[in-house]
Protein backbone atom coordinates (compact mmCIF):
# COMPACT_ATOMS: atom_id res chain seq x y z
CA UNK A 1 0.00 0.00 0.00
CA UNK A 2 1.29 3.20 -0.60
CA UNK A 3 0.90 5.30 1.88
CA UNK A 4 -0.21 9.06 1.66
CA UNK A 5 -2.04 8.40 -1.61
CA UNK A 6 -5.72 8.50 -2.27
CA UNK A 7 -7.16 6.96 -5.63
CA UNK A 8 -10.48 9.06 -5.04
CA UNK A 9 -9.48 12.53 -4.41
CA UNK A 10 -12.34 15.11 -3.12
CA UNK A 11 -13.29 17.55 -6.23
CA UNK A 12 -12.05 20.51 -6.49
CA UNK A 13 -14.13 23.03 -5.09
CA UNK A 14 -14.60 24.53 -8.67
CA UNK A 15 -16.18 21.20 -10.32
CA UNK A 16 -18.01 20.14 -7.60
CA UNK A 17 -22.16 19.85 -8.79
CA UNK A 18 -22.98 21.48 -5.73
CA UNK A 19 -20.55 24.71 -7.13
CA UNK A 20 -21.36 24.34 -10.18
CA UNK A 21 -25.19 24.80 -8.64
CA UNK A 22 -24.91 27.82 -6.87
CA UNK A 23 -22.67 29.27 -9.63
CA UNK A 24 -25.80 28.36 -12.15
CA UNK A 25 -28.39 30.17 -9.33
CA UNK A 26 -26.16 33.12 -9.46
CA UNK A 27 -26.24 33.46 -12.90
CA UNK A 28 -29.44 32.59 -13.43
CA UNK A 29 -31.11 34.91 -10.58
CA UNK A 30 -28.05 37.92 -11.36
CA UNK A 31 -30.99 40.48 -11.53
CA UNK A 32 -32.49 40.17 -8.57
CA UNK A 33 -29.42 39.93 -6.24
CA UNK A 34 -28.17 43.18 -7.96
CA UNK A 35 -31.69 44.85 -7.12
CA UNK A 36 -31.69 43.03 -3.75
CA UNK A 37 -27.44 43.49 -3.07
CA UNK A 38 -27.02 46.65 -5.18
CA UNK A 39 -28.45 49.49 -2.49
CA UNK A 40 -26.22 47.89 0.34
CA UNK A 41 -23.40 47.70 -1.59
CA UNK A 42 -23.63 51.00 -2.74
CA UNK A 43 -24.51 52.36 0.80
CA UNK A 44 -20.99 50.28 1.47
CA UNK A 45 -18.94 51.80 -0.93
CA UNK A 46 -20.39 55.26 -0.41
CA UNK A 47 -19.66 55.33 3.06
CA UNK A 48 -16.34 54.12 2.85
CA UNK A 49 -15.09 56.49 0.03
CA UNK A 50 -16.38 59.71 2.59
CA UNK A 51 -14.42 57.87 5.53
CA UNK A 52 -11.28 57.46 3.72
CA UNK A 53 -11.38 61.24 2.06
CA UNK A 54 -12.20 62.71 5.24
CA UNK A 55 -9.56 61.21 6.62
CA UNK A 56 -7.00 61.78 4.10
CA UNK A 57 -8.11 65.65 4.34
CA UNK A 58 -8.42 66.04 7.93
CA UNK A 59 -6.22 63.83 10.01
CA UNK A 60 -7.14 64.62 13.47
CA UNK A 61 -10.89 65.48 12.71
CA UNK A 62 -12.89 62.21 14.04
CA UNK A 63 -13.87 59.58 11.85
CA UNK A 64 -17.49 58.84 10.32
CA UNK A 65 -16.64 54.80 11.83
CA UNK A 66 -16.97 56.57 15.38
CA UNK A 67 -19.90 56.24 17.80
CA UNK A 68 -20.65 59.96 18.14
CA UNK A 69 -20.94 59.81 14.20
CA UNK A 70 -23.05 57.13 13.29
CA UNK A 71 -25.47 58.03 16.45
CA UNK A 72 -25.57 61.45 14.91
CA UNK A 73 -26.27 59.55 11.37
CA UNK A 74 -28.73 57.77 12.49
CA UNK A 75 -30.79 60.30 14.32
CA UNK A 76 -30.78 62.35 11.17
CA UNK A 77 -31.87 59.38 9.40
CA UNK A 78 -34.92 59.32 11.48
CA UNK A 79 -37.52 61.88 9.68
CA UNK A 80 -36.59 60.74 6.21
CA UNK A 81 -36.30 57.02 6.56
CA UNK A 82 -39.67 57.08 8.44
CA UNK A 83 -41.68 58.74 5.71
CA UNK A 84 -39.82 56.79 3.32
CA UNK A 85 -41.18 53.40 5.31
CA UNK A 86 -45.26 54.51 4.37
CA UNK A 87 -43.81 56.21 0.59
CA UNK A 88 -42.57 52.66 0.07
CA UNK A 89 -45.84 50.83 -0.28
CA UNK A 90 -47.20 54.13 -2.38
CA UNK A 91 -44.90 53.50 -4.78
CA UNK A 92 -45.24 49.43 -4.80
CA UNK A 93 -48.85 50.46 -5.36
CA UNK A 94 -47.99 52.66 -8.81
CA UNK A 95 -48.45 55.60 -6.80
CA UNK A 96 -46.91 58.90 -5.83
CA UNK A 97 -47.20 61.11 -2.83
CA UNK A 98 -45.78 64.40 -3.45
CA UNK A 99 -47.40 65.97 -0.14
CA UNK A 100 -45.64 63.93 2.06
CA UNK A 101 -43.05 66.96 3.16
CA UNK A 102 -45.88 69.18 3.88
CA UNK A 103 -47.70 66.76 5.37
CA UNK A 104 -44.45 66.09 8.23
CA UNK A 105 -44.52 69.87 8.72
CA UNK A 106 -48.20 70.02 9.17
CA UNK A 107 -48.21 66.72 11.46
CA UNK A 108 -45.28 68.87 13.42
CA UNK A 109 -47.72 72.33 13.96
CA UNK A 110 -50.36 70.00 15.18
CA UNK A 111 -48.48 68.53 17.82
CA UNK A 112 -46.98 71.58 18.92
CA UNK A 113 -49.90 73.48 18.47
CA UNK A 114 -51.35 71.47 21.27
CA UNK A 115 -49.18 71.00 23.58
CA UNK A 116 -47.67 74.83 23.19
CA UNK A 117 -51.00 76.79 22.72
CA UNK A 118 -53.75 74.16 24.07
CA UNK A 119 -51.77 72.57 27.03
CA UNK A 120 -52.66 69.11 26.16
CA UNK A 121 -50.80 65.96 27.90
CA UNK A 122 -47.17 65.49 25.57
CA UNK A 123 -48.05 61.86 24.70
CA UNK A 124 -51.70 62.30 23.79
CA UNK A 125 -50.21 65.79 20.96
CA UNK A 126 -47.56 63.48 19.75
CA UNK A 127 -50.67 60.74 18.81
CA UNK A 128 -52.83 63.49 17.44
CA UNK A 129 -49.82 64.91 15.18
CA UNK A 130 -49.93 61.26 13.99
CA UNK A 131 -53.31 61.11 13.22
CA UNK A 132 -53.31 64.17 11.46
CA UNK A 133 -50.52 62.91 9.60
CA UNK A 134 -52.99 59.66 8.31
CA UNK A 135 -55.89 61.99 7.70
CA UNK A 136 -53.87 63.74 5.06
CA UNK A 137 -52.90 60.58 3.78
CA UNK A 138 -56.62 59.41 4.02
CA UNK A 139 -57.93 62.81 2.35
CA UNK A 140 -55.55 61.89 -0.55
CA UNK A 141 -56.56 58.65 -1.17
CA UNK A 142 -60.21 59.56 -1.35
CA UNK A 143 -59.52 62.10 -3.65
CA UNK A 144 -57.37 59.61 -5.97
CA UNK A 145 -59.93 56.79 -5.82
CA UNK A 146 -63.31 58.57 -5.85
CA UNK A 147 -62.55 61.61 -7.90
CA UNK A 148 -60.01 59.20 -9.93
CA UNK A 149 -57.64 62.06 -10.08
CA UNK A 150 -54.16 61.03 -10.63
CA UNK A 151 -51.99 60.98 -7.83
CA UNK A 152 -49.25 63.34 -9.06
CA UNK A 153 -51.59 66.08 -9.41
CA UNK A 154 -53.95 65.42 -6.09
CA UNK A 155 -50.73 65.15 -4.02
CA UNK A 156 -49.52 68.01 -6.16
CA UNK A 157 -52.56 69.84 -4.41
CA UNK A 158 -52.48 68.85 -0.92
CA UNK A 159 -48.86 69.52 -0.69
CA UNK A 160 -49.94 73.27 -0.87
CA UNK A 161 -53.17 72.88 1.10
CA UNK A 162 -51.35 70.94 4.30
CA UNK A 163 -48.65 73.59 4.05
CA UNK A 164 -51.11 76.32 3.58
CA UNK A 165 -52.93 74.91 7.14
CA UNK A 166 -49.93 74.71 9.05
CA UNK A 167 -48.56 78.56 8.59
CA UNK A 168 -52.49 79.08 9.37
CA UNK A 169 -52.27 77.40 12.29
CA UNK A 170 -49.40 78.63 13.60
CA UNK A 171 -49.90 81.90 12.44
CA UNK A 172 -46.60 81.86 10.20
CA UNK A 173 -44.30 81.61 13.19
CA UNK A 174 -42.80 78.67 15.04
CA UNK A 175 -44.81 77.22 17.72
CA UNK A 176 -41.90 76.55 20.53
CA UNK A 177 -42.56 73.36 22.70
CA UNK A 178 -40.58 73.50 26.19
CA UNK A 179 -41.52 69.20 26.83
CA UNK A 180 -37.75 67.80 27.61
CA UNK A 181 -39.47 64.17 27.23
CA UNK A 182 -40.56 65.00 23.69
CA UNK A 183 -36.58 66.80 22.89
CA UNK A 184 -35.03 63.87 24.24
CA UNK A 185 -37.02 61.68 21.63
CA UNK A 186 -34.34 62.92 19.41
CA UNK A 187 -31.66 64.09 21.57
CA UNK A 188 -27.85 62.63 21.29
CA UNK A 189 -27.29 59.98 24.20
CA UNK A 190 -25.67 61.11 27.62
CA UNK A 191 -22.89 59.46 29.31
CA UNK A 192 -25.35 57.60 31.27
CA UNK A 193 -27.62 56.27 28.30
CA UNK A 194 -24.94 55.15 25.84
CA UNK A 195 -26.65 51.31 26.82
CA UNK A 196 -29.32 52.22 24.72
CA UNK A 197 -26.85 52.58 21.48
CA UNK A 198 -29.25 54.78 19.92
CA UNK A 199 -31.97 57.25 20.91
CA UNK A 200 -35.46 56.31 21.08
CA UNK A 201 -36.51 57.85 17.31
CA UNK A 202 -33.98 55.75 15.57
CA UNK A 203 -35.54 52.61 17.75
CA UNK A 204 -38.96 53.60 16.58
CA UNK A 205 -37.58 53.95 13.18
CA UNK A 206 -36.03 50.50 12.92
CA UNK A 207 -39.34 49.31 14.32
CA UNK A 208 -41.68 50.81 12.10
CA UNK A 209 -39.52 49.50 9.44
CA UNK A 210 -39.89 45.81 11.07
CA UNK A 211 -43.73 46.20 11.60
CA UNK A 212 -43.94 47.18 7.71
CA UNK A 213 -41.51 44.53 6.13
CA UNK A 214 -43.51 42.25 7.72
CA UNK A 215 -47.11 43.45 6.53
CA UNK A 216 -45.79 43.52 3.04
CA UNK A 217 -44.37 40.14 2.65
CA UNK A 218 -46.74 38.47 5.01
CA UNK A 219 -50.36 39.77 5.06
CA UNK A 220 -52.94 40.07 2.35
CA UNK A 221 -52.71 43.70 2.54
CA UNK A 222 -48.97 43.61 1.28
CA UNK A 223 -49.97 41.05 -1.51
CA UNK A 224 -52.26 43.15 -2.99
CA UNK A 225 -50.08 46.46 -3.07
CA UNK A 226 -47.73 44.68 -5.32
CA UNK A 227 -50.03 42.98 -7.32
CA UNK A 228 -51.29 46.68 -8.09
CA UNK A 229 -48.52 47.72 -8.26
CA UNK A 230 -47.70 45.29 -11.23
CA UNK A 231 -51.16 45.31 -12.96
CA UNK A 232 -53.75 47.09 -11.31
CA UNK A 233 -56.65 45.80 -14.08
CA UNK A 234 -55.10 42.03 -14.01
CA UNK A 235 -55.43 42.53 -9.93
CA UNK A 236 -58.90 43.93 -10.17
CA UNK A 237 -60.24 41.19 -12.28
CA UNK A 238 -58.54 38.73 -9.43
CA UNK A 239 -61.14 40.39 -6.80
CA UNK A 240 -59.07 42.76 -5.39
CA UNK A 241 -60.38 45.90 -3.71
CA UNK A 242 -58.39 48.21 -5.57
CA UNK A 243 -59.88 51.21 -4.07
CA UNK A 244 -59.84 50.15 -0.57
CA UNK A 245 -56.42 48.59 -0.51
CA UNK A 246 -55.17 52.57 -2.02
CA UNK A 247 -57.02 54.14 0.87
CA UNK A 248 -55.12 51.83 3.22
CA UNK A 249 -51.85 52.31 1.32
CA UNK A 250 -51.72 56.65 1.70
CA UNK A 251 -53.35 56.26 5.12
CA UNK A 252 -50.82 53.79 6.62
CA UNK A 253 -48.24 56.36 4.29
CA UNK A 254 -49.83 59.33 6.06
CA UNK A 255 -49.71 57.70 9.70
CA UNK A 256 -45.92 57.30 8.82
CA UNK A 257 -45.26 60.96 7.20
CA UNK A 258 -46.91 62.10 11.24
CA UNK A 259 -44.43 59.61 13.13
CA UNK A 260 -41.61 61.90 10.83
CA UNK A 261 -43.73 65.05 12.43
CA UNK A 262 -43.41 63.74 16.11
CA UNK A 263 -39.51 63.14 15.30
CA UNK A 264 -39.36 66.66 13.62
CA UNK A 265 -40.76 68.43 16.40
CA UNK A 266 -38.35 66.53 18.64
CA UNK A 267 -35.74 67.38 16.79
CA UNK A 268 -36.38 71.00 16.57
CA UNK A 269 -38.22 71.65 19.62
CA UNK A 270 -40.67 73.36 17.72
CA UNK A 271 -43.32 73.16 15.12
CA UNK A 272 -42.13 75.08 12.34
CA UNK A 273 -44.79 75.37 9.37
CA UNK A 274 -41.86 76.13 6.79
CA UNK A 275 -40.21 73.25 8.41
CA UNK A 276 -39.40 69.62 6.00
CA UNK A 277 -39.11 71.77 2.64
CA UNK A 278 -38.42 69.84 -0.31
CA UNK A 279 -38.13 66.93 2.20
CA UNK A 280 -40.80 64.72 -0.62
CA UNK A 281 -37.63 64.77 -2.92
CA UNK A 282 -35.27 63.24 -0.35
CA UNK A 283 -38.33 60.59 0.69
CA UNK A 284 -39.19 59.53 -2.93
CA UNK A 285 -35.05 59.46 -3.59
CA UNK A 286 -34.57 57.05 -0.59
CA UNK A 287 -37.28 54.83 -1.80
CA UNK A 288 -36.15 54.64 -5.56
CA UNK A 289 -32.39 54.42 -4.80
CA UNK A 290 -33.32 51.55 -2.20
CA UNK A 291 -34.77 49.45 -5.36
CA UNK A 292 -38.26 50.77 -5.43
CA UNK A 293 -39.46 51.49 -9.20
CA UNK A 294 -41.62 54.34 -9.71
CA UNK A 295 -43.61 51.93 -12.09
CA UNK A 296 -44.83 50.08 -9.42
CA UNK A 297 -44.75 46.65 -8.30
CA UNK A 298 -40.95 46.79 -7.38
CA UNK A 299 -39.48 47.65 -3.79
CA UNK A 300 -38.41 46.71 0.28
CA UNK A 301 -38.56 48.34 3.47
CA UNK A 302 -34.96 47.29 4.26
CA UNK A 303 -33.87 49.09 0.45
CA UNK A 304 -35.82 52.56 1.27
CA UNK A 305 -33.95 52.53 4.87
CA UNK A 306 -30.79 52.02 3.39
CA UNK A 307 -31.78 54.77 0.87
CA UNK A 308 -32.25 57.13 3.35
CA UNK A 309 -28.74 55.94 5.16
CA UNK A 310 -27.16 56.98 1.62
CA UNK A 311 -29.07 60.18 1.76
CA UNK A 312 -27.21 61.18 5.11
CA UNK A 313 -24.36 59.85 4.48
CA UNK A 314 -24.11 62.00 1.51
CA UNK A 315 -25.60 64.97 2.75
CA UNK A 316 -23.61 64.63 6.21
CA UNK A 317 -19.96 64.10 4.03
CA UNK A 318 -20.49 66.92 1.70
CA UNK A 319 -21.03 69.43 4.98
CA UNK A 320 -18.21 67.73 6.54
CA UNK A 321 -15.75 68.29 3.54
CA UNK A 322 -17.00 72.43 3.55
CA UNK A 323 -19.29 72.36 0.30
CA UNK A 324 -21.79 74.10 -0.18
CA UNK A 325 -25.34 72.96 -0.10
CA UNK A 326 -25.99 73.70 -3.21
CA UNK A 327 -23.08 71.16 -4.38
CA UNK A 328 -25.06 68.64 -2.17
CA UNK A 329 -28.12 69.29 -3.77
CA UNK A 330 -26.74 68.82 -6.88
CA UNK A 331 -25.36 65.71 -6.14
CA UNK A 332 -28.90 64.55 -4.96
CA UNK A 333 -30.27 65.39 -7.66
CA UNK A 334 -27.98 63.72 -9.76
CA UNK A 335 -28.32 60.24 -7.69
CA UNK A 336 -31.98 60.76 -8.23
CA UNK A 337 -31.97 60.47 -12.38
CA UNK A 338 -29.03 58.08 -11.83
CA UNK A 339 -31.70 55.74 -9.99
CA UNK A 340 -34.40 56.10 -11.89
CA UNK A 341 -32.25 55.51 -15.32
CA UNK A 342 -31.14 52.34 -14.35
CA UNK A 343 -34.22 51.36 -13.42
CA UNK A 344 -35.80 52.30 -16.72
CA UNK A 345 -32.98 50.38 -18.47
CA UNK A 346 -33.38 47.66 -16.15
CA UNK A 347 -37.28 47.09 -17.50
CA UNK A 348 -36.86 47.63 -20.84
CA UNK A 349 -33.85 44.62 -21.03
CA UNK A 350 -36.89 42.75 -19.24
CA UNK A 351 -39.03 43.31 -21.77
Amino acid sequence: MNVGTDRNPPPLPGTSPAFKRAALWVVENRGMLLNRLGPFLALVVIYVLFAISLRIRFPNSSSLFSRDALETMGTQTVIVGAAAVGMTLVIISGGIDLSVGSMIAFSSVVSAFLLGKMGANPFLSLVLGVVAGAVSGLFNGLIITRVKVVPFIVTLGTLLILRGLAKGMAESAPINIDSQWIKGFMMALGPGDRWQLFPPGVWMMLLLAVVFALLLRYTRLGRHTFAIGSNEQTARLCGVSVERVKLMIYALSGACAGLSGVALLSRQGQGDPTGAFGYELDVIAAVVIGGGSLSGGEGSILGSIIGALIMTIIRTGCNLHGLQPWVTQVVTGTIIIVAVALDRLRHRRMA
